[in-house]
C-alpha cells in the first residue's frame, strides 16, 4: 500500500517553542459507529525529546485510516514504546445517548489526558488533585508547593476543526485533569502530525480489539457482525438491527436504520 502523507513533528515543535514542556496528540475513533464506545487516543511527548522522537518515528506511521489492519496491529506495541506516555479514553454508548456525541468526545479525551498526565507527573499530580489529612498532609503540602513552582505547560493537538476538549473541561462529568491543556486543532492532523498519528493508531487498534472481543464473548452481540464492521453501519449490521432490534451497546438515541 502506498502512503502519501508522512507525519512530521513541525506543529509539536512549534508548541514547544511557545514554552509547552509536554505535547499531546489526540484523535478519536468510533464517532460514527452505531454501537460500542467512542474512544479518544492521547500520545504524549516531552518537548525536550521531540528531536529524538522525530528521528526514531516508527516506519509506516500514518493516518490510521490509510493503514491496513495488519500494519496497524504491527505498529501497536512499537508506538506504545515510542511515546513518553499514552492512553485511550473511552465513553459508553449510554453516555453518548445522555450527553450527545460532542460532549462525550470531550469527556473521553479528558479521561485520556488525565491518565497521561498522571503517568508523566506521578505523585505531583496526585498530590495536587487529592485532599489529605493527618500524617500525609505535610508530605502532600511539600509536593503541591513543588508542583506549583514547576508546573509543566501542556500543549495539545486535536485532529479536526473543533476543540471539544476545552469545552468539556471543568464540567460535572469531566475528570479533574492535573494540568489543563492549551489545545490547537489541526484538520487532517492524523496525516500531518506524528503525535496525532500515533494517538490515532493506538485508539483504532484498541477499539477494534474491543468490538471483536464483544462479538466473540456474546452470541447476542455476534449476530450484529461487530467482529467485521466494528459497530459501524454496514448493510449486514443494519439488517441485524432490523431483525433483532438494538442491544444495550447500541446508541439508541441515533437513527439506527
Amino acid at each position: 500500500m502506498s502512503i502519501s502523507a508522512v507525519p512530521t513533528f513541525d506543529l509539536e515543535e512549534s508548541l514547544a517553542r511557545e514554552g509547552h514542556s509536554v505535547i499531546v496528540g489526540f484523535d478519536e475513533v468510533g464517532r460514527g459507529s452505531l454501537a460500542g464506545p467512542v474512544m479518544v487516543g492521547a500520545a504524549a511527548f516531552l518537548a525536550q525529546r521531540l528531536p529524538q522522537a522525530a528521528r526514531s518515528m516508527p516506519h509506516y506511521l500514518a493516518d490510521s485510516k490509510m493503514l491496513t489492519v495488519r500494519r496497524r496491529e504491527a505498529l501497536y506495541e512499537p508506538l506504545q514504546q515510542w511515546a513518553d506516555a499514552w492512553a485511550v479514553g473511552s465513553a459508553t454508548s449510554a453516555e453518548i445517548d445522555e450527553w450527545g456525541i460532542s460532549h462525550t468526545l470531550g469527556i473521553a479525551a479528558l479521561r485520556a489526558l488525565d491518565a497521561v498526565e498522571r503517568t508523566l507527573f506521578g505523585a505531583f499530580a496526585d498530590a495536587a488533585g487529592t485532599p489529605a489529612t493527618g500524617a500525609e498532609q505535610t508530605e502532600q503540602t511539600t509536593l503541591v508547593a513543588d508542583w506549583d513552582a514547576h508546573m509543566p505547560r501542556v500543549g495539545a493537538i486535536l485532529d479536526g476543526p473543533s476543540d471539544y476538549i476545552t469545552k468539556a473541561l471543568g464540567t460535572f462529568e469531566a475528570p479533574a485533569v492535573p494540568v489543563p491543556a492549551h489545545v490547537v486543532t489541526q484538520v487532517k492532523g492524523d496525516q500531518h502530525c506524528g503525535s496525532v498519528a500515533c494517538a490515532a493508531v493506538l485508539a483504532k487498534v484498541t477499539r477494534d480489539r474491543l468490538m471483536t472481543q464483544l462479538a466473540d464473548s456474546n452470541p447476542d452481540y455476534a449476530r450484529y457482525g461487530w467482529a467485521h464492521n466494528k459497530g459501524y453501519g454496514s448493510q449486514a449490521h443494519k439488517a441485524a438491527i432490523a431483525q433483532y432490534g438494538p442491544c444495550d451497546e447500541h446508541r439508541t438515541s441515533w437513527k439506527l436504520l
